[in-house]
């Protein structure tokens, strides 16, 4: 992990940059992946899946029978587990699906908005180095409570072909039957452009790593939408001297173990929390079993001491963290100033992890500095939102000058003699 003391503001640039590797290496190959898939079809598909995960499977998509199987194969206790994050999610969420009130504008003229899910959504769940079943709740509840007729759902399989069973479950739960062996860009493709097996959709949700989010920035261009660049994981721990140093270290470590190309930066006011913080991550990172991903991780990674709050606060702010922990007695204070961030965890006994399970927030978030113009995914992502108006004999009438005045000024007659013709007669 890099240390900063005290870096001038010239520096700060550098400190926000995450890791990547060569774009345009990268869009090349995930390009190719696309156009593979686009023309080939099933067949494509499976070939990247032997190439790159070794799943020599013909079959795609999940039968219902190995769905029940997996189902079964999931403990009590971890189905319990799901379920209660699965209420609480529903609880933050199901607020977010409201009705918009008509509004007359002006006398005789009303405009109202109306939220409608879309029809045909995709969702893809990482499971390569870690089955991601909750995100599974994140996406699939704000569908279900969006309306969403038709979601589907890829993942990378294990080596023999099958779906990781809390993923199955998970699935079930929020009513999605609909399941694919099939990660990485050629899940993508497949949801952006279809196949012999999968369906296209409207809009792609999920996080992934550079591949992923490469391959949905791609069919993005081509009219697919996507959620928003979801790429590794990260987070940003804001420490004072009220911190606890181990706490600390371990909400660094939950984010490292993500992937190697997952990035964590601690900015604190204490160079005495800064220490302590180091040791407890050399310390604990000894005991992950993921211990190299994470140390992988650490190498990418930045702890930064500054000053005062203040300057804390801009640096923060200026790398807009996908998760934001405000680590101190007095997190509520600070969190005001925060303007980047895509979800923030205030105080000392308030971890990422939970936000990443079972508080109820969404964690599909905005990475890689978007956060400056994204939001997490919520309900409103899952829905258009279709404006509505109605014009009375009155309101044509006061309202029609006014729209024949602005059309004939930008020279647009036709503009106007629609509301002349209306207004003669």
């Amino acid at each position: 992990m890099k240390i900063y003391k005290n870096p001038t503001q010239s520096q700060w640039a550098e400190i926000a940059e995450r890791p990547s590797i060569d774009n345009t290496i990268l869009l090349k190959n995930v390009g190719k992946i696309l156009s593979d898939v686009k023309k080939g079809g099933d067949r494509a598909v499976r070939k990247y899946s032997k190439k790159f995960d070794g799943i020599s499977s013909k079959k795609i998509k999940i039968g219902e029978k190995e769905i029940k199987k997996g189902i079964a194969d999931v403990s009590d206790e971890l189905k319990h587990a799901i379920k209660v994050a699965a209420e609480n999610i529903r609880v933050f969420h199901s607020p977010q699906m409201e009705s918009s009130p008509r509004i007359e504008t002006i006398k005789g003229v009303e405009c109202w908005r109306k939220s409608v899910g879309i029809e045909r959504v995709g969702i893809y769940i990482p499971g390569g180095s870690a089955p991601l079943f909750s995100t599974v709740l994140m996406l699939g509840i704000p569908a279900q409570i969006a309306g969403c007729k038709h979601v589907i759902l890829c993942t990378p399989p294990s080596k023999d072909g099958k779906v990781h069973p809390a993923i199955l479950y998970a699935a079930s739960l929020v009513g999605i039957s609909e399941i694919y062996a099939c990660g990485g860009a050629q899940a993508i493709a497949s949801m952006a452009y279809g196949t012999e097996s999968i369906k296209k959709v409207d809009k792609i949700f999920g996080p992934g790593n550079q591949y992923v989010t490469a391959a949905k920035q791609l069919v993005q261009l081509e009219g697919t939408a996507i959620d928003m660049p979801a790429g590794p994981s990260e987070v940003c721990v804001l420490a004072d001297q009220t911190s606890n140093p181990a706490f600390l270290a371990a909400d660094l470590l939950s984010q490292a173990e993500h992937g190697p190309d997952s990035q964590v930066l601690l900015v604190t006011t204490s160079l005495k929390i800064l220490n302590d913080t180091i040791e407890q991550l050399n310390i604990q990172v000894k005991s992950l079993p993921r211990n190299q991903i994470a140390q992988k991780s650490l190498e990418n990674s930045r702890a930064v001491l500054l000053e005062n709050m203040d300057d804390a606060l801009s640096l923060v702010n200026a790398y807009a963290a996908e998760h934001l922990i405000i680590a101190s007695d007095d997190a509520e204070h600070i969190a005001d100033k925060v303007v980047n961030a895509g979800s923030v965890f205030l105080g000392n006994l308030t971890p990422e992890s939970a936000g990443d399970y079972a508080s109820g927030t969404n964690h599909t978030l905005p990475t890689n500095g978007h956060a400056r113009a994204y939001s997490g995914v919520s309900v409103d992502s899952f829905v258009r939102k279709i404006t509505f108006q109605k014009i009375t004999h009155e309101g044509i009438r006061l309202l029609g000058p006014t729209i024949i005045e602005m059309a004939q000024a930008e020279q647009l007659d036709a503009h106007a003699n629609a509301v002349k013709i209306r207004l003669n007669q």
